[in-house]
């Protein structure tokens, strides 16, 4: 069992989904701490459901983003952290994250990577004008939505969609996707060849790609 901690900025879907899978005994994980960087965040009241100790660490009060993230390693390391997931985390993290937790600080970006990286992944697939969308699940490095990744999953993009429907069907696959790539890291399966994350033994039943005319 690995013990992780959440970062969140907002309503915390992704976290439910995790904390719906721990609790239905699908992921061999114990939610240790959830931490948000906004007060008001949504996803706070679903931790404290779940019984998820959490912590507001405003990033406003720090002097820069590495003194934040020194503040935000303290705290999960005093809560025994091993895997650090952001779950709708909207600062971008530093070194002093990624040091203190090597290739264990894993996200999840509405987008299938490298394509659309940064914000509104949606948006862009849209104006594009791309046929297929997804979400990607990967390792944090040091550039935006960069790092390895870990498992993907593909979605159609209908000719009558705007970008609120492109969301909310990349939404429902990244609620099975992140779970999934949880797990293989808390099994132990997962191995980083370079840019490449190779998944030891067999692998896990993910959804159906989804794309249909």
């Amino acid at each position: 069992m690995v013990a992780a901690g959440a970062l969140i900025s907002g309503t915390g879907t992704n976290l439910c989904a995790i904390l719906d899978g721990i609790a239905a005994g699908r992921l061999d994980c114990a939610m240790r701490v959830v931490i948000s960087n906004r007060p008001g965040a949504a996803g706070l009241a679903h931790a404290a459901r779940a019984g998820v100790p959490t912590r507001v660490i405003e990033h406003g009060a720090f002097p820069s983003r590495e003194a934040f993230d020194a503040a935000l390693v303290e705290a999960l390391r005093a809560a025994g952290v091993e895997l650090v997931v952001l779950a709708g985390f909207d600062r971008l993290v530093t070194s002093v994250l990624l040091r203190a937790f090597p290739l264990r600080v894993m996200n999840i970006h509405p987008a299938l990577l490298p394509a659309f990286r940064g914000l509104h992944a949606q948006r862009q697939a849209l104006e594009y004008g791309v046929k297929i969308a997804g979400a990607t699940v990967h390792f944090v490095d040091e550039d935006t939505d960069h790092g390895p990744i870990i498992v993907q999953a593909a979605v159609a993009v209908h000719p009558d969609d705007d970008e609120e429907a492109i969301r909310r069907r990349i939404l429902e696959v990244e609620h099975q996707i992140y779970p999934t790539a949880i797990q293989l890291f808390a099994e132990g399966r997962l191995t980083v060849e370079g840019r490449r994350v190779v998944v030891q033994g067999p692998r896990p039943p993910l959804p159906p790609p989804l794309v249909q005319w």
